[in-house]
C-alpha cells in the first residue's frame, strides 16, 4: 500500500529512506564519500536527495557518462554557490565589485573548445617538464627546514604552501601576492561548494571579495607588461590575439578561479596521499623498496581517496542515467569518489594496490573535454614530494592518536593537518650525504606500464604435461597477493623476457598464483628460456592480475572450447561456473593426452561435463556440432591455436551478437613500416581536440603524446583494453580482439594497432 507521506523525486517516483536520509555536509559522507554511497552504489545508483535538491550519481559508468556529453550534461552550476547567499554577504561582494563570469570549469560550448584550444600550449607535456628542477629545488629547500626537527605539520610546513607556489609561478604571479591569495583560495571553496552559517557568510563574502579584487590588481599589472613568463601572461596576449575568443571579463574571472583550483587540489591531494600511504605502512615500505612504483602509487591514491571528491552538471533535456529518468533542468551531483570504488570497474576497489593495472582510469581528475588541464603537473608534484620523501625519510611515521579534519563541501577533501614523526639519527642522508644528488626520472605523463613490476618468489615447480611446466607463485614475505577472477593473466619478467600467462590455480587461494608454461619450440625463446632457467625459490617479477577474458557471470548456458595450452583460462572459468551452479560444458582438444594439462584435474573436478579430444585417438573436434544446438543466451568461450579461433569466429556470423568470447595467445601484428602506411587525423569528441597521426605512429601513441589518458596494455591488439567507440571513418582493423562481425559495424577499433582506411577518424574519447 502507497504511503501517502512519503517524499516524491521532481519526477513523482517515491524517495527511499536512504535517499532522503543522504547528506553531503554531516556524518559518512564528510568523512568517507564513498563508503557513505557504498548502498547507493549496489542499490540506487542515481537518486533524488531532497535535502540538497540535486540528484546523486555514484556508478563509474554513469559517471563518465554525465562527463562525456556536456551539451546534454551542461557544466554550467560547478561554480554555482551550494548554499544561497543572504542578501546582506551579497551587497558586500557587490561592494568589492565582484562579477565572476564563466570559465572553463563551468562555460558551455561552443565558448568553452574555443577558449580551451588557445590556452592549452602551456599544458603541454614538454612545456610541463621545465618547471620540474624549481619544484624539486623547492620542496628540498622546505624539507630542509624541519629535516632535522624530528616532528612536522606536514600540511603547515610543505603541502600548503609549495603548490601555492608552483601555481603562482605557473601562472607567472609574484611571490609578493602569494600570502593573500593563500587565505582567500580557502574562503573560496566554502563560499562555492560549502554550508557556511548567515554569521559566516558575511566573512566569507569579504574574503572572496578581496580575493576577486587582487586578482583584478595582478591582471592589470600583466595587461601593461604582457612580455612575462607564465599562463596568465600566455592568456593575455591570447585576449589581445583573440578579444572576442578570450574576453576582459574572462581575464579577471580565469586568474581567480584557476588559483583556487591549482592550489587546493593539489594541496589536499598531497596530505591525502601521504596519509593514505603511512596509514598502509607496507605499502609504504613496499615504495621505499621500488620508487619506480610512485607514478602508478599516486594514481591508486587519488583513486583510492582523491582531493576531488564531486562536480556538478545541470541537464539540458529530459533523459535517462541509469535508466532513471532525468527531467530538463535537474541539478546533478556526480560523485568521483564513489565511482573511484565502484567494484564494477576496479576489482577489490576498498584495497589500495600499487600495482593495479587500471588506476590511471580513475576520474578525480575528471573526464572528456573538461578534464583537468594541470593534471600532469600536479602529477609532476606529487611523484617529487613522494620521491624526496622516500629518499630523506623511509622512517617517517604518523603521530599517534591524532584527528583529521575536513573542511565541509560537497567537492573537496583534504586534512586540515597531518602530522608525522621520525628519529633523526636515523636520516639516511646523515651517513650517506651523495643519497641527495640521486634523482628518479619519471617521464611526464600518466605512469609507465613498464615500471609495475610485483615482486615475487617461485614457491614451485612440476611437470604437468609433455613440454608443460607448472608455477606456483608467492609473495616473498608470505602475505597474500590480490584477489584475481576467471580469465586473468600474468605478466612474467625473468631476464630479458615478458610473457603472458593465464592464472589457472584456486581462484579462492590468495596465497598463491599458478601459472602453466607451454615450452614452444617454434617461438620467439620466451618459453623455452623459462623452461631452462627457471627454479624454485628464485625471485621474478609480474604484471597484474589483469582481466581482458572475463567471464560474464549472467548467462545460463556455457560452452567452453580449449585447444592445448588454452585450457589454462577454460580451466578457471570451469571453476567458476561449477561453484555458481551453472550449466556448462568443456570441450578440451590436444595432440595426445600427455601433452594435454590438467587432464586428470579436469576429470576429478569436472567430469560430467568434460569432452576430451586427444588426437592420436583419433579423435576431432567438431565444432559444428559443439555449437549446432545453441540455445537462448548460451555463451562460448575459447582459447586456443589460431586455427581454431579463426574457425568459431567464421561460425560466429550467424550467431546472435555477443555469443562469442575467445583470447589469442600472441599477436600477429608487426612493426609499422612508415613506407606503407599513411598519415590521418584523429579527432577526439569528448576531449575536443584533434589529433595527427604520422605514418610511423600508432593512434594510441599519438594521443599519448598530447598529454590524454586512454587506457592500455599489451601495445600488440590482442587484449582489449585500449579499445575506443568509433563516431565516423573508415577504420583498417588490425587487432585480433574483435569478431568479423564486429569489425564490419565499424563502430570500434583498438588503438594500439588498428589504423583509419581514410584521412579521418573520429573517436568518443
Amino acid at each position: 500500500m502507497e504511503n501517502k507521506d512519503q517524499m516524491k523525486s521532481p519526477t513523482g517516483c517515491p524517495i527511499s529512506h536512504n535517499a532522503a536520509a543522504f547528506d553531503v555536509f554531516e556524518g559518512e559522507y564528510h568523512i568517507n564519500p564513498a563508503e557513505a554511497l557504498k548502498w547507493s552504489r549496489d542499490e540506487e545508483p542515481v537518486f533524488y536527495n531532497p535535502k540538497l535538491g540535486y540528484w546523486v550519481v555514484s556508478r563509474y559508468d554513469d559517471v563518465k557518462s554525465v562527463f562525456r556529453d556536456n551539451i546534454l550534461f551542461s557544466p554550467c552550476i560547478a561554480l554555482e554557490k551550494i548554499t544561497p547567499a543572504p542578501e546582506e554577504a551579497m551587497e558586500v561582494l557587490k561592494s568589492y565589485g565582484y562579477a565572476i563570469n564563466r570559465t572553463l570549469v563551468n562555460e558551455d560550448e561552443p565558448a568553452h573548445m574555443e577558449r580551451r584550444r588557445v590556452l592549452m600550449d602551456s599544458f603541454n607535456l614538454d612545456e610541463l617538464e621545465k618547471h620540474k628542477p624549481a619544484i624539486q629545488k623547492l620542496t628540498k629547500e622546505y624539507m630542509d627546514l624541519f629535516i632535522d626537527k624530528g616532528e612536522a605539520d606536514l600540511v603547515a610546513e610543505m603541502f600548503q604552501d609549495i603548490p601555492l607556489i608552483i601555481a603562482l609561478h605557473f601562472l607567472g604571479v609574484s611571490d609578493e601576492d602569494a600570502e593573500k591569495i593563500r587565505s582567500f583560495s580557502v574562503a573560496h571553496t566554502v563560499n562555492t561548494w560549502g554550508r557556511p552559517t548567515p554569521e559566516e557568510q558575511m566573512g566569507v563574502a569579504h574574503s572572496v571579495g578581496n580575493f576577486w579584487q587582487v586578482a583584478g590588481e595582478i591582471i592589470e599589472k600583466m595587461k601593461a607588461n604582457p612580455d612575462g613568463e607564465g599562463w596568465m601572461y600566455h592568456t593575455v596576449r591570447q585576449h589581445f590575439l583573440y578579444p572576442d575568443i578570450v574576453t576582459e571579463s574572462y581575464l579577471h574571472s580565469m586568474m581567480m578561479a584557476i588559483l583556487a583550483a591549482a592550489h587546493e587540489t593539489t594541496s589536499h591531494a598531497t596530505s591525502n596521499i601521504f596519509r593514505v600511504l603511512l596509514e598502509n605502512r607496507d605499502k609504504w615500505e613496499e615504495l621505499c623498496d621500488n620508487p619506480k612504483l610512485i607514478p602508478n602509487a599516486i594514481e591508486e591514491c587519488l583513486r583510492y581517496e582523491g582531493s576531488v571528491v564531486a562536480w556538478r552538471r545541470q541537464a539540458t533535456a529530459d533523459t535517462k542515467i541509469g535508466g532513471v529518468d532525468i527531467p530538463s533542468g535537474a541539478r546533478l551531483l556526480i560523485v568521483l569518489a564513489s565511482a573511484n570504488h565502484d567494484e564494477r570497474h576496479f576489482e577489490n576497489p576498498d584495497e589500495i594496490d600499487l600495482y593495479r593495472d587500471n588506476t590511471t582510469e580513475h576520474l578525480t581528475f575528471g573526464y572528456g573535454s573538461h578534464q583537468c588541464m594541470g593534471k600532469n603537473i600536479a602529477r609532476m608534484e606529487l611523484r617529487i614530494f613522494l620521491e624526496e620523501f622516500i629518499k630523506r625519510l623511509p622512517h617517517l611515521k604518523l603521530k599517534a592518536d591524532q584527528e583529521y579534519k575536513f573542511l565541509p563541501n560537497t567537492s573537496f577533501r583534504g586534512s586540515s593537518e597531518l602530522w608525522v614523526e621520525w628519529d633523526p639519527d636515523q636520516n639516511p642522508e646523515r651517513l650517506d650525504p651523495d643519497i641527495l644528488r640521486v634523482k628518479q626520472d619519471f617521464k611526464m605523463g600518466p605512469p609507465s606500464k613498464n615500471e609495475i613490476f610485483r615482486r615475487v618468489t617461485i614457491s614451485d615447480l612440476s611437470y604437468e604435461a609433455d613440454d608443460i611446466i607448472r608455477v606456483k607463485i608467492k609473495h616473498p614475505s608470505g602475505k597474500t597477493l590480490p584477489k584475481w577472477s576467471a580469465g586473468s593473466h600474468l605478466g612474467l619478467i625473468v631476464g630479458d623476457y615478458n610473457r603472458k600467462y593465464s592464472l589457472c590455480g584456486d581462484l579462492s587461494d590468495h596465497n598463491y598464483y599458478e601459472i602453466a608454461i607451454l615450452k614452444e619450440h617454434d617461438g620467439r625463446g620466451g618459453s623455452k628460456y623459462f623452461h631452462d632457467a627457471l627454479k624454485s625459490g628464485d625471485m621474478v617479477q609480474i604484471v597484474g592480475p589483469k582481466n581482458h577474458f572475463r567471464l560474464d557471470e549472467n548467462a545460463d548456458h556455457y560452452i567452453l572450447i580449449a585447444g592445448g595450452i588454452g585450457i589454462t583460462p577454460i580451466i578457471a572459468m570451469a571453476d567458476r561456473l561449477k561453484e555458481l551452479n551453472k550449466d556448462y560444458s568443456i570441450h578440451y582438444a590436444g595432440r595426445s593426452l600427455s601433452t594435454m594439462a590438467f587432464v586428470e584435474r579436469l576429470k576429478n573436478d569436472h567430469g560430467n561435463h568434460l569432452n576430451l579430444y586427444p588426437k592420436e585417438n583419433g579423435l576431432r573436434m567438431n565444432l559444428h556440432k559443439i555449437t549446432g544446438t545453441l540455445q537462448a543466451g548460451q555463451q562460448i568461450y575459447a582459447c586456443g591455436p589460431e586455427r581454431l579461433l579463426n574457425e568459431l569466429d567464421e561460425m560466429s556470423s550467424s550467431w546472435p551478437e555477443g555469443t562469442l568470447h575467445y583470447e589469442h595467445f600472441s599477436s600477429v601484428t608487426s612493426e609499422l613500416n612508415s613506407d606503407h602506411e599513411h598519415a590521418f587525423e584523429v579527432e577526439l569528441m569528448d576531449t575536443g581536440i584533434t589529433v595527427n597521426v604520422s605514418a610511423d605512429q600508432t593512434v594510441l601513441d599519438a594521443i599519448l603524446a598530447v598529454g590524454i589518458d586512454v587506457p592500455y596494455d599489451c601495445k600488440e591488439g590482442i587484449c582489449g583494453t585500449c579499445e575506443v567507440d568509433v563516431f565516423e571513418g573508415e577504420i583498417d582493423h588490425r587487432d585480433q580482439v574483435l569478431t568479423s562481425s564486429e569489425k564490419r559495424k565499424a563502430n570500434r577499433m583498438m588503438t594500439c594497432s588498428s589504423r583509419a582506411s581514410g584521412n579521418k577518424l573520429k573517436l568518443t574519447l
